[in-house]
Parts: C-alpha cells; structure tokens; sequence
C-alpha cells in the first residue's frame, strides 16, 4: 500500500467530484472563533462548498487568524456577506437552497434520516449559544448529528465538517453516470461489460 501521488490524488477528488449532486451552501451566524471559521473555511473547500454566507456579527473569513488556519482555501469559495440573518436566509432561499439549521431541538431530525439530495444550505450558530431563535424559526427544518459519548455538542467547525460530509455522501451516485475514464479504470472497456 503506497500513498497516491498528486496525480492520481487529482483523479480520484475528479471522480468524487463527477459523483457529487446538488449544491452545498453553510450560512454561518455569530460565530467568534476566528480558527473556526477558517477550518470551516477549509472544510468547505475541501467538500466542494457552492456559496458560503457570512452573516454581520462573525469573524471574516478574512481575518489573519482565519486565513491562517483556512490556508488560502478561501479563494475556492464564493463567498456573500450580508448584515442580517434574515438577508442571508432571503439570499439563499432566492438562489434555490432549502435553508437547514445545524442544531440540537427537540423536532430537529437526525442528519442522516434527513433529505440532504436536494440544493442545502446549513446555518451554523454561535459556538455557545449556537443559533437563535429568530434564525431556527426563519429555517426550512433542522437537523443534527447523533453524538454517543457524554459531550453535550461538537466543536461547530466539527460539525459543520461531519453535515457537509453527509450532504455530499447522500449526493454520491445521484444521477451519477460513470464516464469512460471512471469506468475504465478496472481494465474493462464498456464492450467487455456485456
């Protein structure tokens, strides 16, 4: 077993990527962590992320500490600001997102149970309040993550890393046609299939 080399570590984000459907949007609301926000910068990045909100009152992805930690990922994202939460959620309804909170409430549906194939938009709280209510009442639904052990929540760059994950895992195969590249790489060709 050897690691992949960039080329081939280029192949196969291409083939994941061809797999992905719908769009991945998060909305991030009051969060103070700059290092944070730059993983979740990261992260989105890193799972294709279409638009990220940020809303007035968290730390810009621009921030030093942010870009730090994001390592010049955010040049991979389109990101909107906007001055109110209720702009922000106008904002993504407008484009085509279904607008998701990522929070622990007593009607919110575990994410995996949730149908995350459409166009999704995640709202991230506050790192100790989380997000409020105001927000939670303006979402399309919430949904949250089932935790096993005695920790009340994760780290909300965690989970914002966890839900994109299972966003895209949903979206993996959804009207997903391998092209000859993908397919080839067993060694059969397609008339060799029959």
């Amino acid at each position: 077993m050897t690691q992949l080399r960039p080329t081939d570590l280029k192949r196969l984000h291409r083939t994941w990527r061809r797999r992905k459907s719908g769009r991945l949007a998060l909305m991030l609301e009051g969060l103070q962590g700059p290092y944070n926000v730059g993983s979740i910068v990261r992260t989105g990045a890193g799972f294709a992320l279409d638009d990220l909100y940020v809303v007035e009152g968290t730390i810009s992805p621009t921030n030093p500490k942010a870009q730090k930690t994001a390592m010049g990922t955010e040049r991979y994202l389109d990101i909107h600001y906007a001055a109110t939460v209720s702009d922000a959620i106008a904002s993504a309804k407008a484009a085509g997102y279904a607008v998701l909170g990522l929070e622990l409430t007593d009607d919110a549906l575990p994410a995996h149970e949730a149908d995350l194939t459409r166009d999704v938009c995640l709202v991230l709280g506050n790192e100790n309040r989380g997000i409020t209510a105001s927000t939670l009442a303006a979402c399309d639904g919430v949904v949250y993550i089932p935790q096993l052990g005695n920790v009340g929540s994760f780290n909300v760059a965690v989970a914002a890393s966890i839900a994109c994950y299972e966003v895209r895992r949903q979206g993996f195969g959804h009207g997903f046609e391998p092209t000859s590249e993908a397919s080839s790489d067993d060694g059969d060709t397609p008339d060799d299939q029959e």
